[in-house]
């Protein structure tokens, strides 16, 4: 990792700013596109009716859902690559299919769609300018070997992974980016907590880091409806990651 250096971005604390910290699903990878891109020839192959988009969107539904079970203590900390195994399992069964009649290891492959994601046109480049001044890294509900593995496969240029699998907490749980901060021996103010969510923005805001929105409309598809505009006081409010490396030159 980089030795993590001072900028010239103070905080209302007095710090300045030394990590940027992204959100990942949607903020820093086309979530969507690239579960519908994987789904589509799976559903077909097992003669499985419906639109691809609306399996990806209703995988996505129950990601939060699942968590918070996580989060309120109803069971311990698993990876989300069990989450997302287990959610697949169950969307499975709503769509009328038998998890347990298909290839195990074809499941398997599915939920690994999640570490085969294309990041934003913006995203390589804008890291790229960031990481010159700034510490760099996902804060990511993802586990460490999908957030490796994605970014192997996609160049992503992070100074090391962080995340829920690393502070065994996902967001929006105070501690996740608490903890993040300490794992890098900085302050809270002294890190930036980069989204394209509204609440994830919040929720870092509330503990002391510090904000940058960045506009996804499509993340969700052409009939996205939120997050289209920022709805807090964001440090910085953006359209992509070039962007904010120019804003916080």
């Amino acid at each position: 990792m980089q030795a993590v250096r001072s900028a010239t971005h103070p905080s209302a604390a007095g710090h300045a700013v030394r990590a940027l910290l992204f959100d990942t699903f949607g903020t820093v990878v086309d979530w969507r596109a690239g579960i519908v891109r994987e789904v589509a020839p799976f559903l077909s192959r097992h003669g499985i009716s419906g639109r691809a988009e609306d399996f990806a969107d209703g995988w996505r539904e129950r990601y939060q859902p699942a968590m918070q079970r996580v989060r309120a203590g109803e069971r311990s900390f698993v990876r989300l690559d069990v989450i997302h195994r287990e959610n697949l399992e169950d969307l499975l069964v709503a769509w009328g299919a038998e998890p347990g009649e298909l290839p195990a290891g074809e499941l398997d492959d599915l939920t690994r769609a999640w570490h085969r994601l294309d990041p934003w046109p913006d995203a390589i480049e804008g890291l790229r300018r960031l990481r010159e001044r700034f510490v760099v890294a996902p804060l990511s509900n993802g586990n460490i070997a999908l957030l490796t593995n994605m970014a192997k496969r996609a160049g992503l240029p992070w100074d090391c992974i962080l995340g829920a699998e690393v502070v065994r907490a996902y967001k929006p749980d105070p501690r996740a980016y608490l903890d993040t901060a300490e794992v890098l021996g900085l302050a809270p103010s002294e890190c930036m907590m980069v989204a394209a969510h509204n609440d994830d923005l919040a929720a870092a805001a509330s503990v002391g880091l510090r904000t940058a929105f960045v506009r996804r409309p499509t993340e969700h598809g052409p009939t996205q409806a939120t997050d289209l505009e920022p709805t807090g006081a964001w440090d910085h409010v953006v359209s992509d990651f070039v962007e904010l490396a120019a804003s916080l030159r």
